[in-house]
């Protein structure tokens, strides 16, 4: 942690106060100034600026507004940068972090924060609970700017960021474009975590409760709105999918053959997806050149993986492998959920294939690591540590990114009903 201990480094606060106080300063200057001209011209002149200043405020609420939202901003910048010099929060030359801009989040405020030389994104890390006692706040989160390491972004957290319900916007869309990103949750910074669902599989694993349906529902919602999105439901349990099965071309459950014939469908209907690729010189299906995306959802991995006969088994395991590796492209999305997150139900060959990983409520680390990947929880990123009571909750991990800890939304049996007689409206026009 950087301490001024120095009188060459305590020098400067004189001139960082002001610095942070320039705009306030600024103001009064030219106000004091314009008002002293007016006084000068004719004496009721300032009586004149500050009536007519007060009718355009009046008749500007815009204006109203953008300066209350600034003079909100300054107030937290000052209270942040006045944590920066009570925790000591300093660089080499005793200078403090300078707040770049400041944005409200329905959790707090997120700040942009330039770093003084000697000061770096471990540090500002190191010094979030005290600075986050000192400004008496819920959480501090720092993290860094991969564009640039002299910036990192703080984020204030005022109230709860993971609340108890959280609605789904889904239950109020008339459709959805399955090409563009689908809103899936809310993360622990109060940010709207989005997935671009084409070209990327989805893992999710988690102990039972933990709200891997939750998940699951708000995935398929969104594809059972777009009438242009195929889906195929396959369900251990025969129950979990059975309310979107009315919107499905292909529902089965606990079935290993039927598993079996259904991938080796799909296979034959990839390869032939790739023999029109390879006529019209395209390498992946788009929007554009047409065909369509196929959403494959698996619920209960590990009955299809791990149970009945060995060589069914075999079968199925080769067939998701091949349907994961190489159906992206053709416009395949594979979304698939355990309750059983083991090596033996997903071995890493299988997992590393898998773009999006979301690790709910799991038992242990090492359950946790087997969604997201060796060595996340001794990083502090452990399923394992999610309170059992929140339900939804997980850590979710993009491709190259670092786990983020988010809540999904939640819909009821009633609200599912309804999605899905929509989304059947919608698939007979």
């Amino acid at each position: 942690m950087a301490r001024a201990t120095s009188p060459s480094v305590r020098r400067p606060w004189i001139a960082t106060a002001v610095q942070g106080w320039r705009h306030e300063i600024a103001l009064s200057v030219a106000t004091f100034v314009v008002l002293s001209v007016a006084w000068l011209i004719v004496p009721w002149g300032p009586y004149v600026i500050l009536v007519a200043a007060g009718i355009v405020a009046w008749q500007r609420p815009d204006l109203r507004t953008r300066f209350q939202r600034n003079a909100q901003a300054r107030q937290a910048t000052l209270r942040l940068q006045a944590a920066f010099w009570v925790c000591m929060v300093i660089g080499r030359t005793g200078a403090i972090p300078t707040i770049a801009r400041v944005d409200v989040t329905s959790v707090g405020r997120t700040y942009l924060v330039r770093l003084p030389a000697g000061l770096h994104f471990e540090v500002m890390e190191a010094n979030a609970p005290e600075l986050a006692a000192a400004l008496g706040v819920r959480q501090l989160q720092v993290r860094p700017v991969a564009e640039n390491a002299s910036y990192v972004t703080i984020t204030e957290i005022l109230v709860d960021p993971l609340p108890a319900n959280l609605c789904s916007g889904l239950t109020a869309a008339e459709r959805v474009d399955l090409w563009r990103p689908i809103a899936f949750g809310v993360a622990d910074d109060g940010h709207v975590i989005q997935l671009g669902l084409p070209e990327h599989n989805v893992l999710i694993g988690g102990e039972p409760g933990s709200g891997k349906s939750v998940a699951l529902s708000q995935i398929i919602a969104a594809a059972a709105l777009d009438p242009s999105v195929r889906v195929t439901l396959f369900d251990g349990k025969q129950v979990e999918l059975a309310m979107w099965s009315a919107v499905a071309e292909r529902f089965i459950g606990p079935d290993q053959e039927a598993a079996v014939h259904a991938l080796e469908e799909l296979r034959t209907e990839m390869d032939a997806r790739y023999a029109s690729l390879l006529e019209v010189r395209q390498r992946k299906i788009t929007r554009e050149t047409g065909g369509g995306l196929h959403v494959i959802v698996i619920d209960e991995l590990a009955f299809y993986l791990r149970g009945g006969k060995k060589d069914l088994r075999d079968q199925f395991a080769e067939l998701l492998r091949d349907l994961v590796s190489r159906g992206r492209a053709a416009g395949f999305i594979v979304v698939a959920a355990t309750q059983k997150p083991s090596h033996e139900v997903v071995p890493t060959w299988i997992r590393d294939l898998f773009a999006f990983r979301l690790a709910m409520r799991c038992s242990s680390s090492d359950a946790s690591d087997t969604i997201l990947g060796q060595g996340w929880a001794k990083q502090g990123f452990s399923a394992a540590a999610i309170d059992p009571s929140k339900r939804g909750v997980g850590y979710l991990l993009a491709e190259g990114g670092v786990p983020v800890l988010l809540k999904t939304p939640y819909l009821s049996d009633e609200e599912i009903e309804v999605i899905a007689s929509r989304a059947q409206k919608l698939r007979v026009r």
